[in-house]
């Protein structure tokens, strides 16, 4: 039995953004388990660019597959098409090594965004499938669960990228800078009038003081 599984993420960056961030996804801090990258054949068909990548990963198994699984790392293939005519990026992976105990495709389409055309989604499909005889649906569960958590850091660490690539900047419009000028100018008469106001009544009290205080001599 096969477990499937798909789901969708929302990048806040442009497509052609994404599409440049996409192969500088490590290091990031949530990439540690990411050991290296290499790349294997890249190919441009039909104006699409082709292109395979091996990635050496840890993977820190279960206390219940300790047994099963002698080794920590294991092998991932990533198979890449980026289409920029149609902005479109289609990446397949795998795990190479211990597809016996668990073997795990992904599927991931990155496009423009139908609602929000400054913005990507990541369109996800997983397959997760055990030959263990008698574990194999627990193990399926265990895949997907996992699968679901490892992707939500992978996205993270994928914005992370982004938001270092192509920071956002806040924008102050020639409005906003006008009112706040005015702001500042009307705040300021105000204090130069209650500046011009006391030292008026401060006169105003020292003449009637000195008024008040004046003795005319006796002749």
């Amino acid at each position: 039995m096969v477990r499937y599984s798909e789901w969708k993420d929302v990048l806040e960056h442009s497509w052609d953004q994404v599409a440049q961030a996409f192969w500088r996804r490590y290091p990031n801090p949530e990439s540690v388990h990411v050991l290296s990258e290499d790349t294997l054949s890249r190919e441009v068909r039909d104006g699409k660019l082709y292109t395979k990548r091996l990635f050496t990963k840890t993977n820190i198994p279960p206390k219940w597959a300790e047994r099963i699984i002698s080794s920590r790392v294991v092998k991932i293939l990533e198979e890449s098409v980026v289409d920029p005519k149609e902005k479109q990026i289609t990446t397949y992976t795998r795990n190479i090594g211990y597809t016996k105990v668990m073997n795990i495709v992904e599927k991931v389409v990155y496009k423009v965004s139908d609602e929000d055309a400054s913005l990507t989604v990541a369109e996800r499909s997983a397959w997760v499938e055990s030959k263990m005889f008698g574990l194999s649906r627990a193990i399926e569960a265990f895949g997907i669960d996992r699968f679901r958590k490892n992707t939500q850091k992978a996205v993270n660490g994928f914005s992370y990228v982004l938001n270092n690539m192509f920071p956002k900047t806040e924008v102050i419009s020639q409005e906003d800078s006008v009112n706040s000028s005015s702001s500042v100018s009307g705040k300021e008469k105000l204090m130069d009038a209650a500046k011009k106001a006391t030292h008026l009544a401060k006169t105003k009290a020292e003449t009637i003081y000195a008024s008040a205080s004046y003795q005319p001599s006796q002749t």
